[in-house]
């Protein structure tokens, strides 16, 4: 009986870790791959190796974060600007608590506003004048949260616009050699140019076509968004080309003898194996338009991160640089973010991450 007890044990800890390992490359992808060593020594594993993992894994990051800030906090009074001296980590903390505060104010003197009118209406309705009753859209003015999410916004327009373009473009370039030689110079040519030099034309080409304006699409957020797009579809037409060349041309010839037709045959054959590349040519696309869209929302004006850093030095009160110093630490969290959603995608839809 002792050697059956222990051998269900045995089954029921292999069985615990192989569920362990399997979440480990959903926390890896997720950027929480310290929790594994946790789960591992909570389910009886070697103690000793698994606290030298999340020793790698989390004290010694937080350890660069901890002497970064140190010496953020250390140097930042002593260099003097126009606006006062670099404010430290404190200052620009205290000035994130504010900008939220302004938020969350902000969002009650809309609930004020629209619960004034609600009770000023009903009360027009109840009288009998019906023909009083109009209703109105509250317009204070954009806080640092409503920014953050236009940005989000932008970003994700310009972003979509670029993959339905540079994917199917892509494949095509990999496909054909002649099709890739027609496009590779106008990648050459095209792929360095700044989103500054961009924006002037994009500019004057949206106001052109763009006349019938709707509130969901302000003509400065489309103007932001086809700045992103034209900078960041690159990575992703190189990537995709490439991995659709590099496909087994043995997996090409399967597809010739079956007489598959060709979407079928991009379908089937072509992405699956393409689709670890293309997949990083999405994240370097994502990155590349998250880090052009704040220049193209400063030249813009549209309503985003980018104008919120701009208005900032602008406006040159004592606080202003510590509120761009939340801007600046907001986007890298953002990209960040942005970037382990694209990896964990890459790894639910990737063969090579799912092997």
């Amino acid at each position: 009986m002792t050697g059956e007890a222990d051998a269900a044990r045995l089954a029921r800890k292999e069985r615990l870790f192989a569920r362990i390992n399997k979440a480990a490359r959903w926390l890896d992808a997720l950027g929480l791959a310290w929790i594994t060593p946790i789960l591992k020594i909570a389910a009886g594993d070697n103690p000793k190796e698994q606290l030298g993992e999340l020793k790698r894994v989390l004290v010694i990051p937080l350890v660069g974060i901890g002497l970064f800030l140190a010496a953020w906090g250390i140097l930042a009074p002593q260099v003097q600007t126009s606006l006062g001296a670099i404010p430290g980590p404190a200052q620009v903390w205290d000035q994130a608590v504010n900008l939220w505060k302004d938020h969350k104010d902000e969002r009650a003197k809309a609930a004020d506003f629209y619960e004034r009118q609600e009770k000023r209406n009903a009360k027009f309705t109840t009288e009998g004048h019906p023909e009083r009753v109009k209703w109105r859209d509250y317009t204070g003015k954009p806080t640092f949260i409503d920014q953050i999410a236009t940005s989000l916004l932008t970003v994700g327009l310009g972003f979509l616009i670029a993959t339905l373009v540079a994917v199917p473009l892509g494949i095509a370039c990999g496909l054909s050699q002649t099709v890739n030689g027609a496009v590779n110079p106008l990648i050459q040519i095209f792929k360095p140019v700044s989103p500054l030099a961009w924006l002037p034309i994009v500019t004057m080409i949206v106001s052109a076509l763009y006349v019938d304006t709707s509130e969901a699409l302000p003509k400065s957020l489309v103007i932001s968004a086809v700045t992103v797009t034209l900078c960041s579809l690159w990575p992703t037409l190189i990537n995709t080309a490439l991995g659709v060349a590099s496909i087994d041309k043995d997996l090409v010839n399967v597809g010739r003898v079956l007489q598959l037709s060709t979407p079928t045959t991009i379908r089937k054959l072509v992405l699956p194996s393409a689709l670890p590349l293309i997949f990083t040519g999405l994240r370097l696309s994502l990155g590349v338009g998250w880090m052009v869209l704040i220049a193209a929302e400063m030249l813009a004006q549209n309503p985003g991160l980018g104008k919120f850093v701009w208005d900032e030095f602008q406006n040159g009160s004592s606080q202003s640089l510590a509120r761009i110093m939340v801007a600046v630490l907001t986007i890298g969290i953002i990209g960040f973010l942005l970037d382990r959603i694209m990896y964990a995608l890459q790894s639910a839809f990737t063969f090579s991450a799912n092997r």
